[in-house]
C-alpha cells in the first residue's frame, strides 16, 4: 500500500469512528409519564397508605405542620418529583394520608392541571360544579360522585375555566 492510500484510509477510519461515536451519543430524554390519578389515590401514592411507608419508599418529602385551622397535630408532606403536591394526614399517631392535592404531574382519564372545564365535562359526564366558592376563592369546585368515575375534586379557576388543582377525594381548604 503506498502512502497516500494508507493516509487516506486512515483518514476514513478516523471520520468514520467519529461519526459512530456521535450516533452512540446519549438518546434524548424523555419527560417523565403522568402518574394515574384515580379514587384510590396517585401513582403509588394510595389514601390510608402509612407515611413512614411512602417516605421509604421516596415517595414523599419530609413530615411538617399542616393546617393551623385542623389544629397542633394536623401534618402534611409534599409529594416527591416528578409530582407536585401535598399530602395530609390523620390526627392519629400512626399517620395515615387523609387527602391527596395534586398540581402537576399526574392525570384522571385525561384531566390535568390546565386542562379546560369543558373537557373535564367530557371526560366525567356526572361531574356536578359547586359555584359556592366562585366569589371567595375565585375557584368553582368540581366534584365527581364515586358513580362518576370515583371521589375527586378540581378546582376551576373563575377566569380561566382551567382546572388549577386536583383533589383526592377532596380539595383541602386552608386560610
Amino acid at each position: 500500500m503506498t502512502a497516500t492510500r494508507s493516509r487516506t484510509l486512515a483518514i476514513c477510519l478516523l471520520t468514520g469512528l467519529a461519526v459512530a461515536a456521535g450516533g452512540a451519543a446519549a438518546p434524548a430524554l424523555e419527560p417523565p409519564k403522568a402518574q394515574k390519578i384515580t379514587a384510590d389515590g396517585v401513582g403509588d401514592v394510595k389514601l390510608g397508605a402509612r407515611y413512614t411507608t411512602l417516605r421509604a419508599a421516596k415517595l414523599l418529602g419530609a413530615i411538617g405542620p399542616g393546617c393551623e385551622l385542623a389544629g397542633p397535630q394536623a401534618r402534611s408532606a409534599k409529594l416527591a418529583a416528578p409530582l407536585k403536591g401535598s399530602v395530609d394526614f390523620t390526627l392519629t399517631n400512626i399517620r395515615r394520608v387523609a387527602t391527596i392535592s395534586v398540581s402537576r404531574g399526574a392525570t384522571a382519564r385525561g384531566v390535568a392541571v390546565g386542562s379546560t372545564q369543558a373537557h373535564l365535562r367530557h371526560r366525567f359526564p356526572k361531574v356536578v360544579f359547586d359555584h359556592s366558592t366562585d366569589t371567595t376563592f375565585g375557584l368553582t369546585i368540581a366534584k365527581v360522585p364515586k358513580s362518576g368515575g370515583g371521589r375527586l375534586q378540581f378546582a376551576i379557576n373563575t377566569k380561566t375555566k382551567k382546572v388549577t388543582l386536583i383533589g383526592i377525594p377532596r380539595i383541602p381548604f386552608c386560610e
